[in-house]
């Protein structure tokens, strides 16, 4: 389909509710994130996301929720697959765990480190007794612990938790419904590809989606190799309802633009 008939589609017909668009906040960093809102509330997008407590209220100023919730300050390469991170982890998030649960919030991120030589066996393992009372006490609170799955080939070398394979094994070594993995579209395309057939078999152990156009993680448009019509129609197939997040890099002249193009891409019947 063609931008122009996306465009004439998207301007005679409401949102299709099929999926909740969020977007990332980074993704938009030049923004002021009240402007962001607007523009969110606009296109009618649900949530501006990966934001700390400092933010949430801005959110709900403009009706907006932030559909994931950032973790703790440690980041991406300091996780639960090393133990010597496990007592900062914890402290951050059994203090940022009612804060969002106050706040009406569902999910906050996690991530599983850098292997600096921990096999993936032992960073299991490591994964499994460093989130064990995280996800009890989230559980509490209703709410969900979510670790992302990132690439370790071009954006975050030697990520622990690169692979669907190893995300699933530690949801089914954990064994709780509140702890979910965040399946992220570029990352995984850039890691295993095969990415309808893989969200069909691992539908139950995801609870949120990020989107990136591959190659570059910029606009999901015609210019990459992914079909984020036909990824899109895929997770509704399986009944997900939960939010699927903007978060490429605009390079277009109007960012907020290809932001509401990426919208109309996602919003399938």
């Amino acid at each position: 389909m063609t931008n122009t008939k996306i465009s004439e589609q998207f301007s005679v017909n409401k949102l299709n509710n099929n999926i909740n668009h969020s977007v990332c906040r980074w993704c938009y960093d030049d923004i002021p994130l009240e402007a962001l809102c607007e523009k969110a509330q606009d296109i009618g997008i649900k949530s501006v996301e990966l934001l700390g407590p400092e933010d949430w209220k801005t959110l709900e100023k403009y009706g907006l929720t932030c559909a994931m919730a950032n973790g703790s300050d440690l980041g991406i390469p300091k996780g639960f697959n090393d133990p010597k991170y496990h007592g900062q982890l914890k402290k951050d998030f059994l203090e940022l765990i009612p804060k969002a649960a106050d706040h009406g919030l569902k999910n906050i991120i996690c991530f599983s480190g850098d292997r600096n030589g921990i096999s993936d066996e032992v960073g299991l393992d490591n994964c499994a007794i460093g989130l064990e009372e995280i996800i009890k006490e989230a559980a509490r609170y209703n709410v969900n612990i979510v670790m992302e799955l990132l690439n370790s080939k071009v954006d975050h070398p030697d990520y622990q938790c690169d692979h669907t394979e190893w995300g699933v094994a530690l949801a089914k070594k954990l064994g709780a419904d509140n702890f979910k993995l965040l399946y992220d579209i570029y990352h995984m395309q850039i890691m295993e590809g095969d990415i309808i057939a893989t969200i069909r078999e691992n539908h139950q152990y995801i609870g949120h989606y990020h989107t990136g156009g591959v190659p570059g993680r910029n606009e999901i448009d015609e210019t990459q190799e992914l079909n984020y019509l036909a990824i899109m129609q895929a997770i509704v197939s399986t009944g997900f309802d939960g939010y699927v997040a903007q978060e490429f890099i605009p390079k277009g002249s109007d960012p907020l633009k290809s932001l509401e193009r990426g919208i109309q891409i996602c919003d399938v019947r």
